[in-house]
């Protein structure tokens, strides 16, 4: 019954904290913008499936991206426990890889949005005189990159998903930060990474997909 309920839950709490909570107080913010990570969080946890060394893995990624929510108002401080989480997911993709070169070519594609985007953040930075965020930004683009390859060269339709819904809801994020105004940002942002969140934590469960086949 749990299971059954924990999607809607995970749902309509995200959709209210994105569109009816207020930026002010602050905490209260920060807790509403927690909870359907935390409902993240126990769906993983109750979901039945690949539950040696994969979904401790996923678990302790998730933990760290919510610790992230939390503490991005601190941003250096937010951004690294999102490396760490992301570093976490790419562990774990690793223990489902399954070797396809059409999968892995998705590398280059990947590779060069990347370099483009991280290029464009990095000039805006050291023209705002904010050099000091370039080393752990180009961290950061680069460890999500991975993260989102690893999760293609899981042939799992639920990882790679969610990989690619996390790069585009950060990559809305960075630019909307760094470089320009995005129409739309703050909902664009959080419902791609909610929908990422829920479809990584699922994951756990889902049989590998049609890409599953080598090619």
């Amino acid at each position: 019954m749990l299971m059954k309920c924990l999607p809607a839950a995970i749902l309509i709490t995200g959709l209210l904290y994105i569109f009816f909570i207020p930026e002010e107080p602050l905490i209260i913010k920060i807790m509403f913008k927690i909870i359907p990570m935390l409902l993240i969080l126990l769906f993983a946890y109750k979901t039945e499936g690949r539950r040696e060394r994969y979904q401790p893995l996923i678990l302790l990624g998730l933990f760290f991206c919510m610790l992230g929510d939390g503490l991005l108002i601190w941003f250096v401080i937010g951004l690294s426990a999102f490396l760490i989480g992301h570093l976490f997911y790419i562990a774990a993709f690793f223990k489902l890889w399954t070797f396809s070169w059409l999968r892995f070519a998705t590398i280059f594609p990947i590779g060069i949005y990347s370099t483009l985007i991280g290029r464009e953040i990095v000039v805006s930075l050291i023209e705002k005189g904010e050099s000091s965020l370039i080393i752990p930004v180009i961290c950061y683009v680069t460890v999500i990159s991975l993260m989102g390859w690893a999760a293609f060269m899981t042939g799992n339709a639920a990882a790679i998903i969610g990989g690619v819904l996390f790069v585009i809801s950060d990559s809305i994020l960075s630019w909307n930060k760094f470089i320009g105004d995005v129409s739309y940002s703050g909902p664009l942002i959080m419902l791609t990474y909610y929908a990422a969140q829920f479809c990584i934590a699922n994951s756990i469960r889902m049989k590998p997909s049609f890409l599953y086949r080598k090619v």
